[in-house]
């Protein structure tokens, strides 16, 4: 009898969050579900496997758009995170999304200075980039 020791999409899934404190965005989920061992993505659209499967109620719950935890983690999150957002912090949280997104593609970001210091899911928006000198079509439209 062969007994196979590949771990499923769904599992990998939930082994990121776990990695992650039991939520992620999809950004993440992108970059680290894919890479856990033992997993077969037979799939050309390995990011709409991954959007499907945090779908799933069972395993995991939506806190905000691109932003997924697991069901089990629910109790245990951090408190800012499952807490209705602030205007101002939701303009941040999204800011947020697209230097991950734009990180995702392997393209330059770049987060102005004023918001380099606040917050996205705990860490300042500052790590995130990989531009910090202003951009000249910044600089234009500053001026």
């Amino acid at each position: 009898m062969i007994i196979s020791c590949l771990m499923n999409q769904r599992e990998a899934v939930i082994e990121a969050m776990r990695a992650n404190g039991g939520y992620a965005t999809l950004g993440e989920l992108y970059k680290k579900a894919l890479k856990i061992p033992g997993v077969q993505w037979g799939t050309k659209t390995p990011f709409k496997s991954i959007n499907r499967i945090v779908q799933n109620a069972k395993y995991f719950f939506r806190i905000r758009p691109g932003l997924w935890a697991l069901l089990e983690a629910k109790d245990k999150l951090p408190a800012d995170l499952t807490q209705k957002p602030k205007p101002e912090s939701d303009h941040t949280y999204y800011q947020g999304l697209l230097v991950e997104l734009g990180n995702l593609r392997k393209q330059q970001t770049f987060v102005p200075k004023q918001d380099r210091g606040k917050a996205f899911l705990g860490k300042p928006l500052g790590e995130l980039v990989t531009v910090e000198e202003n951009l000249p079509v910044y600089e234009e439209a500053v001026t």
